[in-house]
């Protein structure tokens, strides 16, 4: 919520008293939130109890806040400034951060919450076709399609059926990009009050998606092979699962790719309890230490009856995150209903990015090999960087992706991100990942990063390590 508050110039209490005026202006946080105890706030931010009570003194001062004995620190009720502009569920969600580090990172910063790399320059010459061959008849379209663009739904449709999952294009409703597609499902299957499990850890952006709709979120376990399924198992006999929502190929955060063997346990326990399974196929880097990438789940769902399986992909994470152009593969009754659904949300994805993404994709394996030579020569620089200044941290090696997943010897990687802000670079730690506090530990660190700066981004985390084991050494 603070955001890079505390990464400025100046005394670092008013740095803080700053960073929560803006929380209050923006409405992440309102009349009556019970602000953090000063010890609590210390701790959290690493910072001394005297930043914090003048940081408060000063909020208290220009009327933003007040203490009362016995009930600590709220927000004071708004006197001439603008009711609340954000709701309070989504306070607390990626969204606001996203959006705020997306409109530009403050001078110096090294942002290392999302590993977004340049396009890929065949995408020009892709574009420059579709101008000079498709556009006519295109502006003879109407140009709205809710469902997608006949020639990429065949693409997408294809591009499965090479890859194990027979697909007809009935089967697929192209998206803006994979947030929209998970959105849609979960429109579609989740309501307020209903369950969602999901991996543990998980994706960020999941939580947003699913706790918007007011749904409560049960972590299921993972391993080397993927979701444990017999602790899902546990979770399905205990809870009324509206929905599971994976990642088997290449998870974000760990890397893991899920096991064919672990993808057919996964269908067939679905199909058994009658849980729909989300299935976000959107990474694709593909390290090189498990072997072939089995087919997804759909496709070991397609023998199991009563499965119901919604595969997402898009080519952000391949080809670059500007080209906002996704898809969800399910079963042309689902497919429909999902029409209707994004018709309401935008009318359809743009039409010149589908004519774009409909060219590019039957080479999609090509293009995805060479960034993936790219990304395993900066997974060992990253590594080599981080053995060489960070001993103590480890990491399994990801089997794809575009990170690392991070222990930490022994402390708090909240309390390390504040501290690594500090240092002028931005991290997502574990908690984010999973509330329960499960993975407080860890943090997420991306690889792809040019060598120059990934060098310079390890000194910086160093740097902050040691700042983090002094403050404790001398508490």
């Amino acid at each position: 919520m603070l955001g890079d508050g505390l990464s400025g110039a100046g005394a670092l209490y008013r740095q803080l008293a700053a960073a929560l005026s803006a929380a209050v202006t923006s409405g992440a946080l309102v009349a009556g939130d019970r602000l953090p105890s000063e010890r609590d706030l210390a701790r959290a931010l690493h910072v001394s109890r005297a930043t914090v009570v003048a940081a408060y003194d000063e909020l208290r001062g220009r009327g933003l806040v007040e203490s009362r004995q016995g009930s600590g620190t709220r927000v004071a009720a708004p006197a001439s400034r603008e009711p609340a502009a954000v709701t309070r569920r989504l306070r607390r969600g990626l969204s606001a951060a996203a959006v705020r580090r997306f409109d530009g990172a403050p001078e110096g910063l090294i942002s290392m919450r999302y590993a977004l790399e340049p396009g890929d320059p065949r995408i020009a010459s892709a574009l420059a076709e579709v101008v000079e061959e498709d556009l006519p008849a295109l502006l003879d379209e109407v140009g709205y399609a809710p469902r997608g663009l006949p020639s990429l739904q065949v693409a997408v449709a294809d591009h499965y059926t090479s890859s194990g999952l027979p697909t007809t294009p009935a089967e697929i409703l192209v998206t803006t990009g994979t947030h929209q597609a998970v959105a849609l499902v979960s429109q579609l299957l989740v309501e307020r009050g209903s369950t969602v499990a999901v991996e543990s850890p998980s994706w960020p952006g999941c939580f947003d998606t699913f706790s918007a709709l007011g749904a409560r979120l049960v972590g299921v376990p993972m391993d080397d092979d993927g979701i444990r399924v017999d602790r899902l198992r546990q979770v399905l006999a205990a809870e009324r699962v509206a929905a599971l929502f994976v990642m088997p190929t290449f998870h974000n955060p760990t890397g893991t790719l899920m096991s064919a063997v672990r993808r057919r346990d996964l269908a067939q326990t679905a199909a058994e309890h009658g849980v729909p399974v989300v299935e976000d196929l959107a990474y694709s880097t593909d390290l090189g230490h498990r072997g072939a990438i089995p087919p997804p789940v759909a496709a070991a769902a397609a023998s199991s009856a009563g499965s119901r399986v919604f595969t997402v992909g898009s080519l952000s994470k391949s080809l670059w995150a500007g080209l906002r152009v996704g898809w969800v593969r399910a079963a042309a009754g689902d497919i429909e209903q999902l029409g209707y659904l994004k018709a309401g949300a935008d009318m359809g994805t743009p039409l010149l990015d589908q004519a774009v993404a409909a060219r590019l994709l039957p080479g999609l394996p090509g293009l995805a090999e060479d960034r993936t030579a790219v990304a395993r020569e900066r997974l060992e620089h990253a590594t080599g960087l981080l053995r060489t200044h960070l001993p103590a941290w480890t990491w399994r090696t990801p089997d794809g992706g575009t990170a690392l997943w991070i222990r930490l010897p022994g402390y708090d990687a909240s309390s390390f991100a504040q501290v690594a802000l500090r240092h002028g670079v931005e991290v997502t730690p574990g908690r984010e990942t999973d509330p329960t506090g499960a993975w407080d530990d860890h943090l997420r660190l991306p690889f792809t990063f040019e060598p120059a700066l990934m060098a310079e981004a390890v000194r910086r985390l160093a740097a902050a390590a040691a700042d983090e084991l002094t403050g404790r050494s001398g508490s």
